[in-house]
């Protein structure tokens, strides 16, 4: 291959003296003679000057509108009961705490009394004990007896801890629990809030039904409808025009010739088997809730990259021994064939990560070297 671009160098030398200096014309003659007419064939050898591309082409993609992930919340019922009030309807806005159900749990009554009986059982408990270390120390019990009555008092707090827990887990207020135990005010009612700030989207639920951990269906999803998500999917070779922070104009049919700037916030890291396609999400504001979670959108991320790109025609590339290579023509005709670096392909464009720079000139159809090789015997011999 070196000894190919050698000569290859040596033919665009040979054409540049050639157009450069000419003998003189012969001394003209009574008898003119028709000189032969000799077809000569001459290598079709064309470059392309290497320049900068500031930026990649708009990429438009098909979207969906959905809630942002952590401005909308699902909610069902800890417990299980027969529904004894709903407070809120659909549509409506409601605060982080504030009660959307009550149920009347069965489960809360069952635990408060068991929390009762081991406040009662560890008082008698502990009673017990210190009156087994007075009788001990005035010598009128065992040590026997003084051990089997602090494992007794040890056992009470453990379950007394466990019935604590127990409430605290159906959603008992912890200040209740720290009251006197004359001024609780623990009942079987369970009231169901909501975890955040937002509007009722979503409302399957029914007084006197009963609801449960088992129901399938979430009774009720707030989310907060000012800030939306836009999801999309991209292919893998159009991944590298696409920066996180970079905004992304949308638009939706419900508004023809309405854009709305989406900022690009995560880019997927994983790519779907099946369609070889990442996931990119993008965060659009909707303080005048035109938006509706689920419209169908169009995203339209224009060019962008943090540096600049050298794109060359497919043509210009050579493949072989596992590596891509492009053929660099210097000053004097001298031929390099060069290994680069590919950032991506798209269509017939070459997007090179690194291997050439701005100013070098390549071949534009290096496969003209494999042509010159196959019909020089001279240069296959040697």
């Amino acid at each position: 291959m070196k000894q190919l671009l050698c000569q290859l160098s040596l033919i665009l030398v040979g054409l540049t003296l050639a157009g450069c200096s000419r003998p003189d014309p012969p001394a003209p003659s009574s008898k003119t003679v028709q000189p032969p007419v000799v077809a000569t064939r001459q290598p079709d050898i064309q470059t392309m000057l290497i320049e900068t591309s500031p930026s990649l082409p708009a990429l438009t993609l098909s979207a969906r509108v959905t809630y942002a992930e952590d401005g909308f919340s699902r909610i069902s019922s800890p417990l299980q009961g027969p529904v004894l009030d709903v407070r809120v309807k659909l549509g409506q806005a409601v605060k982080a705490g504030d009660v959307l159900m009550v149920i009347d749990a069965a489960d809360i009554a069952t635990a408060y009394a068991a929390y009762v009986e081991e406040i009662s059982e560890l008082g008698l408990a502990e009673r017990n004990y210190e009156l087994t270390k007075d009788l001990y120390d005035a010598q009128a019990m065992s040590l026997k007896d003084l051990e089997h009555a602090e494992n007794d008092l040890n056992r009470e707090r453990a379950e007394f801890k466990q019935a604590k827990g127990r409430l605290l887990s159906l959603r008992v207020p912890a200040g209740e629990l720290s009251k006197p135990l004359a001024q609780q005010q623990i009942t079987s009612r369970f009231e169901l809030r909501s975890p955040l700030t937002g509007t009722v989207v979503e409302r399957n639920v029914t007084p006197g039904q009963i609801v449960g951990p088992a129901t399938d269906t979430p009774l009720f999803t707030v989310a907060n409808l000012d800030r939306l998500q836009v999801v999309a999917d991209v292919y893998e070779h159009d991944l590298s025009g696409i920066r996180v922070g970079a905004v992304a104009p949308m638009t939706v049919e419900a508004y023809p010739g309405i854009e709305f700037p989406a900022t690009i916030s995560v880019i997927g890291d994983v790519v779907d088997p099946a369609t070889r396609t990442i996931k990119i999400r993008a965060s659009v504001s909707n303080v005048d809730r035109r938006l509706k979670p689920e419209m169908f959108a169009r995203v339209t991320i224009a060019g962008h990259t943090m540096r600049p790109k050298i794109v060359i025609p497919k043509q210009a590339l050579l493949e072989h021994s596992g590596k891509q290579w492009v053929v660099v023509q210097h000053d004097a005709g001298r031929l390099e064939e060069r290994a680069i670096n590919i950032d991506s392909v798209i269509d017939n464009q070459v997007t090179i990560r690194e291997g050439l720079t701005t100013g070098e000139r390549i071949l534009l159809t290096p496969s003209t070297i494999n042509h010159l090789a196959a019909g020089d015997t001279s240069a296959g011999g040697a």
